[in-house]
């Protein structure tokens, strides 16, 4: 049901995963360095901003792609997600605000949503890191037919709780996540990183999540509201 703070807030956050609740890219980073090194091939940068936000079919496929087709995108996205459930099994480092935002946020009766592009092992695997879960409900890529950047996962967290898909926010990190939620008809605000993401409609954008609490995002509703 929606709550009751909806008259003067959004109906639901929704939270994004890699990069926006836990701090992972270093954690992607350090496996993809490990796996691709198996091959004879370094890791970039570039590697990384190129794969930012999935989704793993696309990063498995881009994987075997540097290394000339050694081995499939399918076997190598396997891989990779069976070592990040090992590495996302807790003491996984939480981006800075994220837990402090929850907290505030499930205070005042907001329900809140992980939506991510990881499979639910990955998903499960974080979340085991929270003693009960601050979600409602999590959607990894298993529960949706398209994942990100395709809306349809932000589509689901709302219908699964009641919520217009309109009055809802998501919270995101990535150009591929910003371009679900977007599509979905959600209001975004971005926490970009690596790769720029540029205001425009009903996406914000922000340095960092530690800048928010409710009374600012209650703040930031009105002023939505009244575009």
């Amino acid at each position: 049901m929606p709550t009751s703070a909806e008259t003067h807030f959004y109906s639901a956050v929704f939270f994004d995963m890699d990069g926006l609740l836990v701090d992972s890219e270093p954690v992607w980073l350090e496996s993809e360095t490990e796996l691709m090194a198996q091959y004879g091939y370094q890791w970039l940068e570039a590697d990384q901003a190129a794969c930012l936000g999935g989704p793993l079919d696309r990063v498995g496929d881009y994987m075997s792609g540097l290394i000339d087709g050694k081995r499939d995108g399918e076997s190598l996205k396997a891989e990779i997600i069976v070592r990040m459930v090992e590495k996302f099994k807790g003491q996984l480092p939480f981006m800075p605000g994220a837990i402090e935002l929850i907290n505030d946020l499930r205070s005042h009766g907001v329900e809140l949503t992980l939506v991510s592009a990881s499979p639910r092992s990955l998903v499960d695997a974080a979340l085991s890191n929270f003693e009960v879960s601050p979600f409602a409900r999590s959607i990894s890529s298993n529960d949706v037919k398209v994942t990100k950047p395709d809306p349809e996962g932000y589509l689901l967290a709302a219908t699964s709780g009641g919520h217009a898909i309109s009055n809802c926010l998501v919270l995101e990190d990535s150009l591929t996540g910003v371009t679900a939620a977007e599509a979905s008809g959600a209001w975004v605000l971005a926490v970009p990183h690596l790769v720029p993401i540029e205001k425009h409609g009903r996406v914000d954008t922000t340095t960092s999540l530690a800048n928010w609490s409710y009374e600012k995002l209650a703040l930031k509703y009105a002023q939505d509201k009244s575009l």
